[in-house]
């Protein structure tokens, strides 16, 4: 058991070997949460405590995966490891299936993947004979979800269903419920729900699970929805030996219905609750650490704590103003350079770097910035600015327009946004000896809407023309379909008219050639080696549990960080400082933001001002530099 506890600090092996009542465990940024869990898994059993009495649950399948392997590695291989230790969902599949009958599924019920739901939404939209443009599948599916997440099932939604939309889409989700039963079918927020209704409906039942699962952990404990909360709660009733680990400061993700006062409430929800708070971190320096505390200290709701390292103090936060997003890029990659070529004692590679922004639409500057340095790069948890299925629709039906004979690209934007032109009709329009000569009547109206576009892209600039295309097609509807993905599609449109700008100085026709020869280079990076690692570019969401010696944050300017639609909601505005609370804390050594004068973004040129953030932080942790960039860059 030695070796169990041998690496824990004094507040870890407090938290691991208090095994029995509430536990709270408040653990900051790189503060070792992962390793208290895992060695508490390992402290249980090695009392002589079941696995089988072990519940201990995260929120993806990876993380379960790592906190196996650890727990296993600590106990030995010949030790019996057979605690359930995986996501919310996993384990409510699993209870599922032996107790779903109680509602009268089968227990071979299957689970819908996103495409199936929205396919049976589609289907139900249309029996309903409604307009597919105003309720689109996607913003149904987001609205019946967060309903599902609140523990609110069809009939409840139902009777409290109040405007002209909300009652279309009750009758929607009330269709979608049944048609799913019918089909002995969950989604997979019905795992939750379902799970929840079995276990407050039939006491016995939950007695049962109640005694198996006398000992429960969680991970993450901040990013819990309502119906996450509830079933824990539920489960834990009984025994109340349930340990929770987290850090409300990095609850980001309001937006998937996470609630972290979840965690503030705790200690209301289980008197007697043992709060142990994990402060010494073990991955940044200690200015990095004074920074972020200054971002969030001005937060109302939150736990207290100052996080420590023994790291030593480190290098101030550099704050960087450069005139536009273009100076941003060759700011942020000329650093790069020189850290890569400065101390050869310190072999840097660019898997060292990572470049974050607020939003997807903020990549596309700064890619074009590292193609040009000829560097290999990852964007995590996202798709390339010019690989995105909104941006290669738009450049789809542009080099249509150029050039009639593109069949790749007529297959791509003959049914987008959608115009019933079927599989069949395609392949003998595909077939035909002179396509634009083939008869169909909607195939006809597709082609003189083309038409039409040609003959305004004669006498109008690149961006002028783009958004004359939008506007034919009606592509800003197709986007915007009530979801936050549709609201970010749209965005990334915005940014592709800010990219045609450039190329407005032209003649329409060689700036149209011109604008489309230049998304063809930017797009071809095959030939890039890979010897020297690849850099990181991700969005601060993306990059919450992960670590880089070197950190840059793009974009710290009002509107982006914090984002627009935060301005006038404290609640939208404290979850932009945690945003940023997690952005500097994956600094290991050092931290950057980058701010603007003017920023051309979403299609517009305007003046910029630096996010509220960066006054927050004290003067002594900073070194200020205004960024010009050299005459040797601007012959570029």
């Amino acid at each position: 058991m030695s070796n169990i506890l041998d690496s824990l600090n004094k507040e870890q092996k407090e938290a691991v070997t208090t095994i029995n009542g509430p536990v709270l465990i408040i653990a900051g940024a790189g503060s070792g949460k992962t390793k208290a869990l895992t060695h508490r898994i390992a402290y249980l059993i090695e009392q002589g405590i079941s696995p089988e009495n072990i519940l201990a649950l995260t929120f993806t399948n990876k993380a379960a995966g790592e906190m196996k392997n650890r727990v296993q590695k600590l106990l030995g291989e010949n030790k019996n490891m057979s605690v359930f230790l995986g996501t919310f969902h996993s384990f409510a599949a699993k209870i599922l299936r032996r107790e779903i009958d109680n509602l009268g599924y089968g227990k071979n019920f299957v689970i819908y993947d996103v495409s199936d739901v929205l396919s049976l939404l589609k289907e139900i939209i249309a029996e309903l004979s409604l307009d597919s443009d105003q309720f689109k599948a996607n913003g149904i599916y987001s609205a019946i979800s967060r309903q599902k997440n609140e523990l609110v099932n069809a009939a409840i939604y139902s009777q409290k269903a109040g405007n002209f939309r909300e009652k279309i889409t009750a009758k929607i989700f009330e269709k979608y419920e049944a048609r799913l039963k019918e089909a002995n079918a969950l989604d997979f927020d019905d795992l939750l729900l379902l799970l929840v209704k079995i276990l407050k409906d039939n006491p016995a039942i939950l007695e049962k699970y109640q005694n198996q699962f006398k000992y429960i952990l969680v991970d993450e404990y901040q990013d819990t929805n309502h119906a996450q909360y509830t079933l824990l709660k539920m489960l834990a009733q009984t025994h109340k030996n349930i340990c929770v680990v987290g850090d409300d400061w990095q609850s980001i993700y309001l937006f998937r219905g996470s609630d972290f006062r979840n965690m503030l409430n705790f200690e209301k929800d289980y008197p007697g609750t043992k709060i142990i708070f994990l402060e010494e971190n073990y991955r940044s320096s200690q200015n990095v650490l004074d920074a972020a505390h200054a971002v969030i200290e001005k937060n109302v709701f939150k736990t207290e704590k100052k996080l420590w390292t023994e790291r030593g103090e480190g290098e101030k936060i550099k704050i960087i103003q450069t005139n536009n997003e273009v100076e941003e890029g060759f700011f942020v990659t000329e650093e790069i350079k020189k850290m890569l070529r400065k101390n050869p004692e310190i072999a840097r590679d660019l898997n060292d770097f990572v470049i974050l922004y607020r939003t997807n639409a903020q990549s596309r500057a700064i890619e074009e910035a590292v193609i040009r340095a000829g560097w290999p790069y990852r964007m995590v948890g996202a798709i390339k600015f010019y690989e995105r299925r909104e941006v290669k629709d738009i450049i789809a039906y542009l080099r249509f327009i150029q050039n009639e004979k593109d069949l790749i690209s007529l297959k791509r934007i003959i049914n987008v946004p959608p115009r019933g032109i079927g599989k069949t009709t395609l392949n003998q329009i595909l077939l035909a000896e002179y396509i634009l000569a083939f008869k169909h009547t909607k195939f006809e109206n597709f082609l003189t809407l083309i038409s039409e576009i040609k003959k305004e892209s004669a006498n109008k600039k690149v961006s002028e023309l783009i958004k004359f295309l939008l506007e034919k097609i009606d592509y800003k509807t197709y986007c915007l379909d009530g979801t936050e993905e549709g609201e970010s599609r749209w965005e990334n449109i915005l940014e592709l008219i800010t990219v045609a700008t450039k190329f407005d100085i032209l003649e329409t026709e060689e700036g149209l050639s011109s604008f489309l020869e230049e998304i063809t280079l930017t797009t071809s990076a095959d030939d890039i080696s890979e010897e020297n690692g690849t850099l990181n570019l991700m969005t601060l969401h993306s990059a919450k549990g992960l670590e880089f010696p070197v950190v840059f944050i793009i974009g710290a300017e009002e509107g982006l960080l914090p984002h627009s639609r935060s301005m006038f909601e404290q609640t939208q505005m404290e979850e932009e400082r945690r945003l940023t609370y997690v952005g500097i804390t994956r600094a290991k050594e050092k931290a950057y933001f980058v701010f603007t004068r003017r920023r051309t973004i979403y299609g517009k040129s305007e003046p910029a001002l630096p996010s509220r953030f960066l006054g927050d932080i004290p003067i002594r942790l900073v070194e200020f530099e205004e960024y010009e960039m050299g005459e040797e860059i601007l012959d570029i």
